[in-house]
């Protein structure tokens, strides 16, 4: 799907101002209310706008360490490993990956200890094989889509 120079500007305000109405929005933008609601619900059906709601901190609602677990699963049982990593709240992503294992999470825990029961109960999950943790210490770059968005729309 082709983003615009429009688009690029309304995802530039979507992110930086995340409160602010549909109305101004149009009128930082200088455009219709109708235009820009037609652009947010083609950019919605095309996937570009993923979601609406607030960001939240897993430190912030009690589980500040971090890490990555990467999980080698039995050959064939991809599907239902990824199945049964939705069932564990303190998972907050899962991606199939190339490289070394099959799956790469992102793990919120209370602190270690809790992180090393949450490592045991993927291990026991029928399918996977083996697990290899790395803590995260600091973030350097947090999650973002801006410059992103603002080097798609120099193209």
């Amino acid at each position: 799907m082709a983003v615009d120079e429009l688009d690029t500007r309304i995802l530039t305000l979507l992110l930086e101002q995340p409160r602010t109405s549909v109305r101004e929005y149009a009128r930082l933008l200088g455009v219709a209310r109708g235009t820009l609601q037609a652009r947010l619900d083609r950019m919605e059906r095309d996937g570009v706008i993923t979601g609406t709601g607030p960001s939240l901190s897993p430190a912030a609602l009690g589980h500040p360490v971090l890490a990555f677990v990467h999980i080698e699963v039995t050959q064939g049982h991809l599907d239902e490993v990824g199945d049964a990593l939705a069932a564990v709240p303190e998972i907050l992503e899962a991606f199939s990956i190339t490289g070394g294992g099959d799956l790469l999470t992102r793990v919120a825990a209370r602190d270690n200890g809790h992180l090393e029961d949450v490592i045991q109960q993927l291990i026991n999950l029928p399918g996977v094989v083996r697990t290899r943790t790395e803590v995260a210490l600091r973030e350097r770059v947090a999650h973002r889509v801006l410059p992103l968005v603002a080097s798609v729309g120099r193209r």
